[in-house]
C-alpha cells in the first residue's frame, strides 16, 4: 500500500490562518507585526522565494518594510540598513534572504541583526538557546518539520531518527529539536563521511533528507513502514515545463511511497511550511514587544 501523503500546503494555510487571526488580535491592541525581508540581487531562486514570503505577510495582515537592493550593494551599505532595522521600534523581524553575493561575508551579516528580531533562527544567540533548550526563535525549516509531525500525528517518543546532512540550516538544527524531551528521539546524523550511509538508513523509524542532491535516497534505502520526510529542492531540466526545469527533492518520490507509512512531496511538503514558520516567528517577535 502506498504512503501517506504529508500534504504540507494544506497544513501550512492552516498555521497561517491561525497566525492571521493572532494579527488581528494584536493589532487591536495597538501592535502591528512587521517584518522586513532584505534581497540583495536578483537570484531567480531568491526572488522567487522572497516573493512568497511578501504574499504570506499580505495574506496573515502584516506590514511588509522589504528592502531590494542591488547586486553591488556594498558590505558596509548593508550592514547599516540592518542597524537601522534594529533600532526601529515598529519592525520586529529581519530578515536576509541568503545566499548573498560573494562580496558580503555572510557570517558578520548574521551576526548584524539583533538576536531578538532573527525570526529565521540564525544568529549564534538563538542557535545557542536551541541546543539547551532555552527559549527563543527556531529555523524556519526544521521547526515545519516538527509542526508536520505533529499534526499527522506522528509519534517521535522513542523514534530513531536518521539525518542526512548537516547543514547548520537544516541538518544539525532539526537533530537539536528531535533531541529535546518533548520529541524525545535517538538521533543519527549521515554525512559525506559516513561509510555506511543505507546501512544506517534502514534503521530509521524517520527519514530526513537534506542534501540537496535529487534521488539520493533510493527505495531500497528505506525502511519499511518509515515516514520519510524530503527536504531537498533540486531544479532539474524538463523540457515539458515553461520554465525549461521542474522541482523534485532528495528522494526518489515514486519508488519510496511504495515503501514508506508517511512521505512529504516537493513541492508543497516542507517548503509552504517553512514560510508558515516564518510568519509565526514575526508574530511571537510581536507579541514580545508587549511583555518589554
Amino acid at each position: 500500500m502506498s504512503a501517506t501523503i504529508i500534504d504540507g500546503k494544506a497544513i501550512a494555510e492552516v498555521v497561517r490562518a491561525g497566525v492571521a487571526e493572532k494579527v488581528k488580535e494584536l493589532k487591536a491592541r495597538g501592535v502591528e507585526p512587521c517584518l522586513a525581508v532584505i534581497l540583495v540581487g536578483a537570484n531567480p531562486a531568491s526572488v522567487s522565494y522572497v516573493t512568497g514570503k511578501r504574499k504570506a505577510l499580505a495574506e496573515a495582515g502584516m506590514r511588509d518594510m522589504s528592502v531590494d537592493l542591488p547586486e553591488d550593494t556594498s558590505e558596509e551599505k548593508l550592514l547599516s540598513i540592518i542597524e537601522k532595522l534594529n533600532n526601529d521600534k515598529s519592525v520586529h523581524g529581519i530578515l536576509v534572504q541568503l545566499p548573498l553575493p560573494k562580496h558580503i561575508n555572510e557570517d558578520k551579516v548574521i551576526m548584524a541583526i539583533k538576536p531578538e528580531k532573527d525570526v529565521d533562527g540564525f544568529h549564534p544567540v538563538n542557535v545557542g538557546n536551541l541546543m539547551i533548550g532555552r527559549p527563543g526563535f527556531l529555523p524556519c525549516t526544521p521547526h515545519g518539520i516538527m509542526v508536520l509531525l505533529e499534526r499527522m500525528n506522528i509519534n517521535t517518543n522513542g523514534a530513531h531518527v536518521v539525518v542526512l546532512g548537516r547543514s547548520n540550516i537544516v541538518g544539525k538544527p532539526v537533530s537539536l529539536l528531535f533531541l529535546r524531551r518533548e520529541y524525545n528521539a535517538t538521533v543519527t546524523i549521515c554525512h559525506t563521511g559516513t561509510k555506511n550511509t543505507a546501512e544506517l538508513t534502514r534503521q530509521a523509524d524517520i527519514l530526513i533528507a537534506a542534501v540537496g542532491k535529487p534521488n539520493t535516497v533510493t527505495a531500497d534505502m528505506v525502511k519499511p513502514g518509515a515516514v520519510v520526510i524530503d527536504v531537498g529542492v533540486n531544479r532539474i531540466p524538463d523540457s515539458s515545463k515553461k520554465s525549461g526545469c521542474r522541482l523534485c527533492g532528495d528522494v526518489d518520490f515514486e519508488a519510496v511511497k511504495e515503501v514508506a507509512s508517511y512521505i512529504t512531496p516537493v513541492p508543497k511538503g516542507v517548503g509552504p511550511m517553512t514560510i508558515a514558520m516564518l510568519i509565526a516567528n514575526t508574530l511571537e517577535a510581536a507579541e514580545r514587544t508587549l511583555s518589554l
